[in-house]
């Protein structure tokens, strides 16, 4: 078994030289990337915005309803909903939705092809199929950093409307409390997990649908293998990243 899950890294990594090599001309290759923009970013910005509004809402409630003692600042509200959308629900949580949503889509759009042998038409064709197939992907899935900032704005936004209209603190509490002790690095942090977690949601799903063999039962398999693997892994860069960057 270890055998074969090295076996199965150590393809994924030439992969990645092979998506590099004879590129696809530009004229045809600048509508593919914009399709994978409108179906990969544009298309998940609904479900990015409804999850970090209402989660933020709700990191903001909980907070609130946690503090019972009359002596703790109720700036601590805004506070606290800042730190958990910049640094872990916008990014992390997220990315391990898209892991599901984009995913999916991604593993079952080329283990489709696969099984209905159009990847092998390219290979026929002479177009290197993993550079046509991937590399859109890729480049639109640069942007995904720009998707997880709207929704790091629209969670505290979320948390804002529901301490202020739920009754738990002021306008000029809340605000007071994302203003205290911020440290820009923070973003920074954000947006460096963001970005390599954009290139795990691009590649990851497309080498599962891409090396998948059998028929299409196993485009369903396939994605649920994505998906675990996916989510794993992000898992486990955040914390190296969170050892790496915000520990010292």
């Amino acid at each position: 078994m270890l055998v074969r899950y090295l076996s199965q890294i150590g393809r994924y990594f030439l992969m990645w030289k092979e998506i590099f090599n004879k590129p696809t001309k530009w004229s045809v290759m600048k509508g593919l990337i914009l399709k994978e923009i409108d179906d990969l970013i544009i298309g998940s910005l609904g479900i990015v915005a409804f999850i970090t509004f209402f989660v933020g809402g709700v990191v903001a409630i909980q907070t609130a309803l946690n503090l019972t003692n009359p002596l703790i600042p109720k700036y601590l509200i805004g506070f606290a909903t800042r730190q958990s959308v910049i640094l872990e629900f916008a990014p992390t949580f997220v990315s391990i939705v898209m892991a599901g949503k984009m995913g999916s889509f991604i593993t079952s759009s080329i283990g489709t092809m696969r099984v209905t042998e159009q990847i092998d038409a390219l290979e026929v064709m002479g177009v290197n199929s993993l550079n046509y197939l991937v590399f859109p992907k890729l480049m639109a899935l640069l942007l995904y950093p720009f998707l997880i900032g709207i929704g790091m704005f629209l969670g505290i936004l979320g948390g804002w409307m529901a301490a202020v209209y739920g009754g738990f603190g002021t306008s000029d509490e809340f605000i007071g409390g994302i203003q205290q002790d911020f440290i820009p690095f923070h973003i920074v942090y954000a947006f460096i997990k963001t970005f390599l977690f954009g290139l795990l949601l691009a590649t990851i799903p497309s080498f599962h649908g891409y090396y998948m063999k059998g028929g299409a039962l196993e485009v369903g398999k396939a994605s649920t293998v994505s998906f675990v693997w996916t989510s794993v892994t992000i898992i486990l860069l955040n914390y190296i990243l969170t050892q790496l960057l915000l520990s010292s």
